[in-house]
């Protein structure tokens, strides 16, 4: 894999999917009741950057598959979590309550963390890691305040 990683574009936008159906639907959006700034401005980076190091394979800073099947094991279990995250989104679109916060934060959150290990990608691992400890408080707070 060069520089470009199509199957982690693929895994990205079968993730963003349930999440735009939603925006569509509910145009005002979910209510933010945790109001941490510095904790959202953390979530949102770190996000943001899973998204670009999910896609873009920087030189130097990742190292790609580091044993035999590893494409194999990293699209099977990728599989296995993004259609898990959708089988959640289509149980729980409508609903709230902490089933829905945690599952629809830690899926994302291992995706990322499991990419960013099986690549040996090191900025994909951080800022997985930051995107998961922010993701899942964010979300875990809003539903239980």
């Amino acid at each position: 894999m060069d520089w470009f990683n199509y199957y982690g574009l693929g895994i990205m936008a079968l993730i963003m999917v349930p999440n735009i159906i939603y925006a569509v639907k509910h145009k005002d959006g979910a209510e933010n009741k945790y109001a941490n700034k510095a904790v959202e401005i953390l979530e949102q980076t770190g996000r943001y950057a899973c998204f670009v190091f999910m896609i873009f394979n920087i030189p130097y800073t990742y190292f790609n598959f580091w044993f035999a099947g590893a494409l194999a094991v990293y699209l099977s279990v990728n599989g296995v979590l993004c259609l898990a995250y959708c089988i959640f989104w289509i149980i729980l679109f409508n609903k709230g309550g902490l089933l829905k916060a945690v599952s629809l934060s830690v899926i994302p959150s291992v995706i990322f963390i499991f990419s960013g290990v099986m690549l040996l990608s090191v900025p994909l691992i951080a800022f997985a890691v930051l995107f998961a400890v922010c993701h899942i408080t964010i979300s875990v707070k809003n539903a239980l305040l």
